[in-house]
């Protein structure tokens, strides 16, 4: 029969009718909708650890992940669950453990230019290490002092930072003391070396292109020229 005629004997949408009609396997009932599925992403590594772990109550992983930042439903967990608990298949494989490159991004780059699982992962590693959260505020408090040009706030996170457990840091810190009043100037006026910066690199880009090929006088000329 066609999906219309199935649909009119049943009194079924076409839609239900079709769904069932073009299913080849029960799993395939039991996914979750798109939209649910993409929502729980975020949180998908967490919760197949979780599982991992011998935690199957869909509360009690609603609630974990709720704290977290989930906004969906607990109706989208229990339903993401379900072919875990009818399948005799193992749980997905555990997350990957994220590199120090990646973990250094995340603490340096602003907080708004993470996407959802970024922050989540971040979020579980300040977690499990204090000494990482204590590094996370003293590098962002930094950043929003670039960022602000509040460069009067410099002394006062030097005397902060030399006080912590952080060695590196520590280091930084008083290295800042060696030069004060140039870095306070530079987070605290709006001009800056940018642009001779710039004038340098383009210097250094012409150098090596002629590097054994010219002479000075076509280096010189080749400077002066070139836009």
């Amino acid at each position: 029969m066609t999906i219309g005629r199935i649909a009119e004997l049943l009194d079924l949408d076409r839609k239900t009718v079709r769904k069932y009609a073009h299913t080849a396997v029960v799993e395939d009932l039991l996914a979750p909708p798109r939209q649910s599925r993409r929502a729980l992403s975020p949180w998908i590594g967490y919760l197949n650890q979780r599982w991992n772990e011998g935690c199957t109550d869909s509360g009690r992983l609603f609630r974990e992940i709720q704290t977290l930042g989930y906004r969906g439903s607990s109706r989208s967990v229990r339903r993401w669950l379900e072919p875990l608990r009818s399948s005799p298949a193992p749980a997905p494989k555990l997350p990957t453990a994220p590199t120090v490159r990646q973990v250094t991004g995340w603490l340096t780059r602003h907080p708004d230019a993470l996407n959802s699982d970024e922050t989540l992962q971040l979020k579980h590693l300040l977690a499990r290490c204090p000494e990482l959260t204590a590094a996370s505020e003293s590098v962002r408090d930094f950043a929003r002092m670039m960022k602000n040009l509040d460069g009067e706030r410099l002394l006062k996170w030097i005397e902060r930072t030399e006080v912590t457990d952080l060695p590196p840091l520590r280091n930084f810190a008083r290295h800042l003391r060696q030069d004060l009043d140039a870095v306070t100037a530079g987070l605290t006026l709006r001009w800056n070396s940018g642009p001779v910066e710039g004038h340098v690199n383009r210097i250094k880009y012409l150098k090596r292109q002629g590097y054994g090929r010219a002479s000075f006088s076509l280096l010189r000329r080749r400077i002066l020229l070139t836009p």
